[in-house]
């Protein structure tokens, strides 16, 4: 038989068993935030990249990177990590470019490039609009009989002229001397 003081050992290693495998069950109404680390880029940041880019015209449309290479600044690193707070998922996604000079060479990474990275910006067509170009809205105007002075004022002022028949405003205490 059990005697009192194992019984009391064995219920303590339950309790405590249960107690700690109840942290991962309610793992899920813990607050976890979301971790992003890196440099974020859309797809139509990196779509906008074009083979003989200056490095100056690279970095105003992706940022600074994450990191250059060390002994020749030839190598643009840019880098993203997201772990998720709730599910613990992970996304990376690495983009490097590789210049020669001044000028960039070519793109490798996770990114989609476009059909026309191959063609130099000063080579290439300017960007079509495909929307239809809508007139813009103006505001309403008066009548032409309004523009030549035709029209009526909005406010009848009273004129009084005093003494040296100069005309003066009207209600603002400027009355005839005697």
């Amino acid at each position: 038989m059990i005697n009192k003081k194992q019984s009391l050992t064995l219920l303590g290693a339950v309790a405590l068993s249960v107690s700690l495998s109840a942290c991962s069950v309610f793992d899920w109404l813990i607050y976890k935030p979301d971790v992003p680390q890196g440099n974020y880029m859309e797809l139509q940041q990196v779509e906008k990249l074009r083979v003989e880019m200056t490095k100056e015209q690279a970095e105003y449309i992706l940022g600074r990177p994450v990191l250059r290479d060390s002994f020749a600044d030839n190598i643009w690193y840019y880098v993203y990590h997201f772990k998720s707070g709730r599910d613990a998922s992970v996304t990376h996604k690495e983009l490097i470019l590789y210049f020669d000079g001044d000028l960039l060479e070519r793109v490798e990474g996770d990114y989609k490039l476009s059909d026309d990275f191959d063609t130099p910006l000063n080579e290439g067509a300017l960007p079509t609009v495909s929307a239809p170009v809508v007139a813009p809205l103006l505001p309403e105007q008066e009548p032409k009989k309004a523009i030549r002075g035709d029209a009526k004022p909005l406010v009848e002022e009273e004129r009084i002229e005093n003494e040296n028949n100069v005309p003066t405003g009207g209600s603002q205490g400027n009355d005839k001397a005697d």
